[in-house]
């Protein structure tokens, strides 16, 4: 994830999709964050999922931006958007 922001914020943060893929990468970066707390920290599986859902969609939103900035940087995201499906599946597993 890092390497991909890399990729992306190396084009220049004076442009303003830079600026913009950027804070929606920051963005999924608090819902992945924000994931945890809910599903560990307040044992709520059901919240959980419906933040998952929001994230894989930020996660998207993330990969669309940065494809059209840096095809490498999109690609690199692609196992991150697979590995919060199948989270959410466990997710939806746990909590019903």
């Amino acid at each position: 994830m890092g390497i991909a922001a890399f990729l992306v914020w190396r084009k220049g943060l004076e442009r303003r999709d830079i600026k913009m893929a950027l804070s929606i990468f920051i963005g999924q970066l608090i819902l992945n964050t924000l994931w945890s707390i809910i599903f560990f920290g307040l044992h709520s599986p059901g919240g959980a999922l419906i933040e998952i859902v929001f994230l894989w969609l930020t996660i998207l939103a993330t990969i669309i931006v940065f494809a059209k900035i840096s095809r490498p940087a999109a690609w690199i995201l692609v196992p991150y958007i697979l590995w919060v499906s199948f989270a959410a599946y466990l997710n939806y597993g746990s909590g019903y």
